[in-house]
């Protein structure tokens, strides 16, 4: 993706993030991928991930969290 392109992605907090900051990180889907970037740190570095990547590592977030 160019910068123009970049500027325009919808990014997603989750409903579980406060305004009062923390250790939150924000994604915006694309067509092919999932970009991921610092909530406070809205210019810095983003990743990029293809989909079938992310959604595994969300899928087993959620299976973790049962084992716990």
């Amino acid at each position: 993706m160019n910068t123009e392109q970049l500027a325009q992605l919808t990014w997603l907090k989750s409903s579980y993030s406060g305004d009062e900051g923390g250790e939150c990180v924000e994604v915006a889907p694309a067509t092919t991928v999932i970009h991921v970037r610092d909530s406070k740190e809205r210019g810095g570095p983003q990743l990029a991930f293809p989909r079938r990547a992310w959604y595994g590592f969300v899928a087993g977030l959620g299976r973790d969290r049962d084992r716990i």
